[in-house]
């Protein structure tokens, strides 16, 4: 029979138990969890930023994130409309694995986490201002709130322009930030609504700019009036910018700028004919930097390899020591963060279902791409339908000939011009019916204005992208790729609806 032990031999190691417990529950749960401050543009591509290398907007916000931390140079929104780019931001997948959330004015079903629910559930104080996952309606998917957070909206502003919102978007961030508890990690998502159109007309030369600077990209005429549109935007994008640099002396001001990670961005790109709404560099290929002092190794860097916005939901989620849920299927850029030996990255994924569905039924126009650093490549599966939405404008809930574009000058421009010399390839770049397959060779031809997958030399590499393509595809389990039921087409619309008899078809 064995000999009781006496219980002073336990003694010490048990209070040395409690003792470890009780410092650890005395720690702030936060001690080494970031947070988290996501700031996006509604609208931007790319170029249009200082350190991007355009010459007249001015972005210092932007550019100190970028300088201090990482800038991206091939960033690309998952698909170059609101709705779904949001969507595949927030829960880390494509949109295709995303079902009704893959077309604007729709919504997103709750079973898809988002990092945002994560990180609540885990301690983090959780907010938005502006636009946070829009346009559609959340309660048909079965969520009570927005999933970008609690809202915050009550500051306000008088905007320089009568174009721009009246909300005061870094106000609303001090508001949130007043909330917060001591030592709480928080995630906010601060998203305005420029540069979305419409626009104050002539505020850019107003504002003292100089249309002779701008750089106008090749997929328009350089035209007076498509220079001045331009001025327009940047106006708005420079709206952004100064949030964006309230924010940051906001959080200097707390002494968290160092524990922050900062995120610019936009959800795709520019307003413009053959931008937003296309999967075309203009409209998919968007701008991107990260600050985050205490996690960043080697700060400074520009990061060349293609990424999807996707990815920053598992970036967050592993940068707070949190398990990424399995549904997740874009690939964190903790590796580029810590600037550790990775696999390459050798491309990005872009698709586009239903926009505005301004075609006969409220039809989209179904199409996947692959972008790797030289290369986009296209596969377009209803090339019978018009791009850009019916001329007919009887077709389109906008009530709007071409209704996937938004009304603009240079649309307007393009339209009234279509048939005299040196407008009408720029019309057909905008609005004309596209082939089944599309690849550009950036190399030579960075603004994508040249079509060569029907060109014999380039037969190899069309073959290539297109087996990437369809391996992810098939990967990720598009319906498509698998030859699965499609349904984008038939989802209800939520949108408003100011052509009266538009409808979408029923279910087949």
């Amino acid at each position: 029979m064995r000999k009781k032990i006496p219980i002073r031999y336990f003694r010490f190691p048990i209070l040395a138990i409690i003792s470890i417990i009780l410092i650890t529950l005395s720690c702030p749960l936060h001690a080494d969890r970031p947070n988290i401050l996501l700031c996006i543009s509604d609208d931007q591509s790319y170029s249009h930023t200082g350190a991007n290398g355009d010459p007249v907007v001015q972005t210092p916000a932007f550019d100190r994130v970028a300088r201090e931390g990482i800038r991206f140079t091939h960033a690309f929104c998952d698909a170059p409309t609101c709705g779904p780019s949001r969507s595949a931001l927030l829960t880390g997948q494509h949109i295709w694995r995303l079902e009704e959330a893959g077309n604007i004015h729709s919504t997103l079903p709750k079973k898809f986490k988002t990092y945002t629910e994560v990180l609540e559930n885990s301690g983090y104080a959780v907010g938005f201002t502006g636009k946070g996952w829009s346009p559609g309606r959340l309660k048909v998917g079965g969520r009570e709130s927005n999933p970008a957070g609690k809202q915050f909206s009550q500051r306000k502003l008088k905007p320089h322009f009568k174009s721009m919102s009246n909300t005061d978007y870094a106000a609303n961030f001090d508001e949130f930030l007043s909330q917060v508890k001591g030592g709480q990690p928080f995630c906010f998502w601060l998203g305005t609504s420029e540069p979305h159109r419409g626009f104050d007309l002539g505020s850019g030369k107003r504002s003292g700019k100089d249309p002779a600077k701008v750089i106008v990209p090749k997929i328009f005429p350089d035209h007076p009036i498509v220079r001045s549109d331009i001025l327009d935007y940047f106006v708005e994008i420079e709206h952004f910018d100064n949030m964006v640099f309230r924010a940051l002396k906001s959080l200097e001001e707390a002494g968290e700028l160092d524990n922050t990670i900062v995120v610019v961005t936009s959800d795709h790109g520019m307003p413009f004919p053959r931008a937003k709404a296309s999967l075309h560099d203009d409209g998919s290929r968007v701008p991107l930097a990260i600050r985050w002092p205490k996690g960043i190794v080697a700060p400074g860097r520009v990061f060349h390899d293609p990424v999807n916005l996707s990815a920053l939901a598992p970036t967050f989620l592993e940068a707070a020591g949190l398990e990424v849920p399995s549904m997740m299927t874009a690939s964190s850029l903790q590796d580029v963060i810590k600037n550790k030996p990775r696999n390459k990255r050798i491309a990005a994924f872009i698709a586009m279902e239903r926009h505005d569905g301004c075609r006969e039924g409220g039809k989209g126009y179904p199409c996947r791409a692959i972008r790797t650093k030289d290369h986009l490549y296209i596969l377009n599966y209803k090339p019978e339908r018009w791009p850009a939405g019916n001329p007919d404008r009887k077709f389109c809930a906008r009530d709007i000939p071409f209704g996937e574009v938004d009304s603009s000058p240079t649309k307007s421009l393009l339209m009234a011009n279509k048939d005299k010399p040196g407008f009408k390839h720029f019309y057909n770049l905008a609005f004309a019916k596209r082939p089944a397959e599309e690849l550009y060779d950036l190399t030579k031809d960075p603004g994508q204005v040249v079509n060569l997958a029907s060109e014999p030399e380039y037969a190899g590499i069309k073959k290539k992208l297109n087996s990437q393509l369809k391996q992810r595809l098939e990967l990720t389990k598009d319906p498509r790729a698998l030859g699965l039921e499609a349904p984008w087409d038939f989802y209800p619309y939520y949108g408003l609806r100011r052509n009266k008899s538009w409808q979408v078809d029923p279910k087949p």
